[in-house]
């Protein structure tokens, strides 16, 4: 007869620090996209090119500056289409990371296998953006999306491997 494994962890068991940093790590993440989908939601019926301005002045930044303007004249090219959207593609990816940090803080296969597909994903991005121009952030990004991916991969295949095992001694 097959033994059933409890899906809940013993009391006296530890959580896994490294999946605990990454969950934190995904929380942060899902904050800011929250913070950037309510910030494109607040800005929607407004004129961005004049809030910008309010906020370069506010900021004591120099109004005739290249860099200013250039900024003024991108954001006149947002609309609400463009914010709405901004919002959606924000709010979504925060529900997702959130998801992942849910996941990695509660130690479930699920999530682990959501980050692991998720940071994946993203690698190629990734590394096409640090060859395109190498920045240390670029590269901190790309070097810590690398280690979370490969703790993970292997996170997952010695469970694999511990689940085949107990498999084949139950199954003897």
């Amino acid at each position: 007869m097959p033994r059933i494994l409890s899906r809940a962890r013993p009391k006296h068991q530890r959580h896994n620090r490294l999946l605990l940093l990454i969950a934190f790590y995904k929380f942060l993440h899902a904050l800011l996209f929250f913070a950037i989908g309510i910030g494109a939601h607040r800005l929607l019926h407004k004129d961005i090119a004049d809030q910008l301005d309010l906020l370069a002045r506010h900021l004591r930044f120099n109004p005739e500056s290249h860099l200013v303007n250039f900024i003024l004249e991108k954001a006149s090219l947002i609309n609400d289409p463009i914010l709405r959207r901004i919002g959606f593609v924000a709010f979504s990816y925060a529900a997702i990371t959130l998801a992942e940090g849910i996941g990695l803080y509660l130690e479930r296969a699920w999530g682990e296998f959501l980050t692991l597909a998720i940071t994946a994903s993203f690698l190629p991005l990734e590394l096409f953006e640090v060859f395109r121009r190498i920045t240390w952030f670029r590269v901190g990004l790309l070097a810590i999306n690398i280690l979370v991916f490969l703790y993970l991969l292997r996170l997952v295949l010695d469970r694999a491997r511990l689940r085949a095992k107990t498999r084949d001694k139950s199954s003897a």
